[in-house]
């Protein structure tokens, strides 16, 4: 039986890929953070959502979308600041900002 030979993820990414700094690696770097800032964006709604006892249909009866919407936008697919404003809001949450690093804080809603 042959021997298998595992190397590091990261090692993969490096020859797959390109080494941390090139351009294609910090692309998909960028676009795997990306990712993970909506998934973690549609959890919480996901959280508030669930904290309340309300279903995906309810809540999207609460701001005139389908339950397929508020499944799409927990996943963290397509969400737009006004439809998370809108979410949000339906959740109770009555305020929300967005801290742009040097430029300051900017008020959502």
């Amino acid at each position: 039986m042959a021997k298998m030979k595992l190397i590091p993820f990261e090692q993969h990414l490096d020859e797959c890929i390109g080494k941390v700094g090139t351009p294609d690696r910090d692309e998909l770097e960028a676009e795997v953070a990306k990712a993970v800032r909506a998934y973690e964006l549609g959890e919480a709604i996901k959280k508030a959502r669930l904290q309340q006892n309300l279903t995906q249909e309810e809540l999207g009866e609460r701001i005139g979308v389908k339950r397929a919407q508020i499944s799409r936008l927990e996943k963290g697919y397509s969400i737009s600041l006004p439809t998370m404003s809108r979410v949000f809001q339906a959740l109770g949450v009555g305020t929300a900002s967005i801290d742009l690093g040097a430029l300051g804080k900017v008020a959502l809603w």
